[in-house]
């Protein structure tokens, strides 16, 4: 029979072993009730089974009592004999319980819920029992810890059943319901058919349908059609010794019968005296027969006949269910069998393990000595692992496989009884025949819808396999593809193992080479500074090659000495020590040094490099002499030689071998570059900055009742930047001031501002007032300026006795004015920016100034100073400025830049300007 993967037994072990437990408890349950003595002795052999099957700490049996007002705890199971005693005989009012079942703890009956208090129950479950449509009592359990699933509510309402079955049998007050020969037979069938301990059912079923209908004896037969059947069970018949030949001939043909009971008298014929048979079919179709034997003239009437068969059918059910039961166990026993074939198979991860665990379980779980298992190999297919085959048997396993792939593709299991007769394998059929293969089930070994190989195994005499084997092996064949894939990829893994690990020697190196030289550039990308750019390599060295000091010199000026730039110990707690050795110049004209900066050559620290370099170099002589070692390597690019790498190790057990020379070569060499830039970079910085300062006011002029301050920062570009601001005294007394931004940077952008200087001079005299210079300011940039560039400016005019202030703008950031309160407001002055357009006119505006007030002019480099993706700006300006009120004018200047140049991580994008105007008294 072929069986599709997707139709395989997938619960796992857990579930599986579960299901066992709960399987076995109840048939313990089932057999309760018939060895009961009394009510309470059958609701405990209930409750028992019942708490384990179900996973609860507490299950509690109410009765109703007589009177019909209370149910009565008849039965508690529990692990604590103290919460038994204590809700032993509790009582719970028929009106207050559900005939629904309940989980709920707030629908419980108050008598209930203080009893799930007591055992601290988090999860409950109350069951009625009803025999008919009366209410005859409740099952409840309770526990700490998950609520009762739908499987615990099963074994409950199972539970419940077999509950109301000990009721009906011992009644409410507990006494056996055995007035009449009729009820009891009907109570053990029904007892019969609610479970029984499958391994004793027949013995059951014999004892008490001679308990039940007083009959001398009873044999229970069974067999299958055409066969004649087999007796298994007996009752009543100690010490006899008699044949059972006319008992059996009797027990065949009420079998033939179409009547559900035969009777017949065969007097001196059958065993204990008896000369009446009643033979009962077991179901529909009969799986046996049930033979009751009674004295002469005792043979039962039709009623009782009609009980019997009543009876048959129930024992009919225990007995399947016995069967059933024994082949639930068998199953779980062979899925167990298939777990540990798939846990050995794995334990190792070899593929040749792999194989020869799964050939040797597969073939003792199925009983065949002959199967293998084959892997492809480029489409054609190879024994891996196999047993008990011999010449070309994969052959056939070729023909299987396609068989399997392509006609039977999604039936799973192939089975071919006689392959030398099937049409289909044909083409093997001479390979079969010198096989010795008669007959063949194969399933394919399947990862992810790729085929990796066949299981197959070949029964002597075309023997098939049973649908549970059939699915076992589906099972198996689907977790052993797994399997092998995974020792197959482990034992590539391994096969590169070596070799990658050769590769990652060299990788390593590298890698380690390339780290270094990232962290370097890193570093010099985010402060474009040599100073962080050489603190940066010295770090990355003690980290990449291991040692414990990297230290970078370079020539002065004047090339006479190598001046120590950057160090790095690993071990701060030498750091101290370690500089006051080697922190000191070292005298360019030395011989190695030469060496190393005319040839690149690197060379060690030894006591005769030391002294030929001389003091204070020497110092290191008698470290040396106690295990420690290092070099000395150039920092090169192809041109020139641009300073020295000295590597230190102070551990005897870690010396600086040739390998981490040339390592540290080899990484100096990709520093070079960023060193270089960082040099050159600072060097075009310097000049930028000189041309950008020669252009802003020298002094500041002093006036009566006015103190200035002005702060300039200019951005991390290397180019000349285009903030620009001046002062004026005009003839009048007051102050002119002004201060403008200019697009663009470098050379352009200087020109720009020495013309908005020129501007600012030039007008400031002849067009003192805000507007009138910035109209005739306009007309000037608008000629002179390149096209699409432009100039925001703001000019303002103070006088410092009066307090007054006038100002206009072009296209600036307004003007805060802070009071001497803290009040921060600014100079809303607008306009269009310089060099736009001609003929235009600005709008002037006036506002006092107090004594201890403060006009604060700024660029909009500080308003956009930027963290990440925050600005710096107006919020943070008027509280710094608000804060900083009774500071100098050029404190308070230099605090705001400071403030921002802070918040941007001193990485500030854009030139910064602040100039303050601060009304003295």
């Amino acid at each position: 029979m072929a069986v599709r993967p997707d139709q395989t037994e997938r619960a796992p072990q857990a579930a599986l072993a579960r299901a066992g437990e709960a399987l076995a408890a109840f048939a313990e349950a089932g057999a309760g009730p018939a060895s009961a003595r009394g009510l309470s002795d059958a609701l405990g052999a209930i409750a028992e089974p019942t708490a384990r099957a179900a996973g609860a700490d507490v299950v509690v049996v109410r009765v109703v009592d007589d009177g019909r007002r209370h149910l009565i705890a008849r039965a508690v199971a529990s692990a604590s004999t103290a919460v038994a005693a204590e809700l032993e005989g509790t009582r719970v009012p028929v009106d207050a319980l559900s005939r629904d079942e309940v989980d709920d703890l707030g629908m419980l009956p108050r008598a209930v819920a203080r009893a799930a208090h007591r055992v601290r129950a988090t999860a409950f479950l109350q069951i009625p029992i009803g025999i008919g449509d009366e209410l005859e009592g409740s099952l409840e359990l309770m526990r700490a810890g998950v609520p009762f699933d739908e499987a615990d509510r099963r074994v409950a309402r199972l539970a419940a059943a077999q509950a109301a079955l000990a009721i009906r049998a011992f009644g409410g007050n507990g006494v056996a319901a055995g007035g009449e020969p009729g009820v009891a037979l009907t109570l053990a069938g029904d007892a019969l058919a609610a479970g029984a301990d499958d391994a004793q059912t027949a013995e059951h079923v014999a004892r008490l349908a001679v308990e039940a209908t007083g009959a001398l004896a009873s044999l229970l037969w069974l067999g299958e059609e055409g066969r004649p059947p087999e007796l298994v069970a007996s009752f009543g018949l100690t010490g006899v010794t008699a044949p059972l030949t006319d008992a059996g001939e009797a027990a065949e043909r009420a079998l033939r019968s179409r009547l559900p009971v035969s009777v017949e008298e065969i007097a001196g014929k059958l065993p204990a005296g008896a000369e009446v048979s009643a033979t009962m079919q077991l179901g529909h179709p009969p799986i046996g027969a049930l033979q009751l034997l009674f004295p002469g003239g005792g043979a039962p009437s039709e009623a009782e006949l009609a009980r019997l068969a009543t009876f048959g059918v129930r024992a009919a059910h225990a007995l399947r269910a016995g069967v059933q039961a024994r082949t639930v166990a068998a199953e779980l026993a062979r899925t167990r069998a298939l777990l540990a074939v798939v846990g050995q198979a794995i334990s190792q991860l070899s593929l040749a393990h792999t194989l020869e665990t799964a050939v040797a379980r597969v073939g003792e779980l199925l009983g065949i000595e002959r199967l293998a298992v084959y892997l492809c190999d480029e489409e054609r297919l190879y024994a891996a692992a196999g047993v008990g085959l011999a010449g070309p048997h994969v052959r056939v396993a070729d023909r299987l496989l396609e068989l399997a792939l392509g006609p039977f593709r999604g039936r799973g299991v192939l089975a071919i009884p006689d392959v030398a007769a099937d049409p289909r394998l044909a083409s093997a059929g001479d390979a079969a025949a010198e096989a010795g293969i008669v007959g063949a089930i194969a399933v394919p070994l399947l990862v992810h819808d790729e085929t990796i190989g066949l299981l197959a195994v070949f029964p002597p005499d075309g023997r098939g396999l049973t649908e549970y084997e059939s699915s076992l092996l589906s099972a198996l064949a689907a977790q052993l593809g797994v399997a092998v894939q995974n020792a197959q990829l482990h034992e590539e893994t391994k096969r590169l193992g070596e070799d990658r690990e050769r590769a990652l020697d060299a990788e390593r190196a590298s890698a380690r080479q390339l780290r270094a030289l990232y962290e370097i550039s890193r570093s010099f990308a985010q402060s474009l500074s040599l100073e962080a750019t050489l603190e940066a390599v010295a770090t990355t060295i003690t980290d990449v090659l291991d040692v414990d000091v990297a230290l970078i010199r370079m020539p002065d000026e004047r090339r006479e000495a190598l001046l120590p730039r950057a160090i790095h110990v690993a071990d701060p707690n030498l750091e101290a020590a370690i500089r006051a050795i080697v922190w000191h110049p070292a005298p360019f004209g030395a011989h190695p040094v030469q060496q190393l900066f005319r040839l690149g050559e690197p060379f060690r620290l030894s006591a005769r490099t030391l002294n030929q370099i001389g003091a204070p170099q020497t110092a290191l002589l008698p470290f040396l002499r106690r295990g420690w070692t290092g070099a000395v390597v150039p920092i090169a690019t192809a041109a020139e030689v641009l300073a020295s790498l000295t590597i230190l190790s102070v551990r005897p057990d870690a010396p600086v071998t040739p390998e981490t020379i040339e390592q540290a070569e080899a990484i100096g060499g990709q520093a070079a570059l960023a060193i270089d830039n960082a040099r050159l970079y600072q060097q075009q910085k310097e000049f930028a900055d000189t041309m950008q300062h020669s252009l802003l006011p020298r002094t500041v002029p002093s006036l009566r009742g006015l103190e200035l301050g002005d702060a300039y920062q200019s951005s991390a570009r290397m180019e000349v930047g285009g903030d620009v601001y001046d002062f004026v005294e005009l003839e009048d007394g007051r102050l002119a001031v002004v201060l403008g931004d200019v697009t663009g940077h470098g050379i352009e952008a200087a020109a720009d501002m020495a013309m908005a200087k020129f501007v600012f001079r030039s007008l400031a005299r002849e067009h003192p007032e805000p507007a009138d210079f910035l109209r005739s300011a306009n007309e000037v940039v608008v000629g002179e300026i390149a096209p699409g560039k432009f100039i925001t400016m703001v000019y303002l005019v103070v006088d410092g006795v009066d307090g007054q202030v006038a100002a206009a703008g072009a296209g600036h950031p307004s003007p805060r004015v802070v009071t001497p309160d803290g009040n921060v407001r600014p100079l809303e002055v607008e306009g269009l920016v310089l060099g736009i357009e001609p003929d235009q006119t600005y709008r002037e505006v006036q506002a006092p100034l107090e004594v201890g007030g403060a006009v604060v002019l700024y660029t909009d480099g500080v308003l956009e100073a930027r963290h990440e993706s925050e600005l710096y700006g107006f919020e943070r300006l008027d509280a710094i400025i608000s804060a900083g009120r009774e500071l100098s004018a050029q404190d308070l200047a230099e605090t705001v830049l400071a403030d921002c140049r802070d918040f941007a991580r001193n990485e500030l994008a854009d030139d910064c300007a602040v100039v303050v105007i601060k009304r003295k008294g």
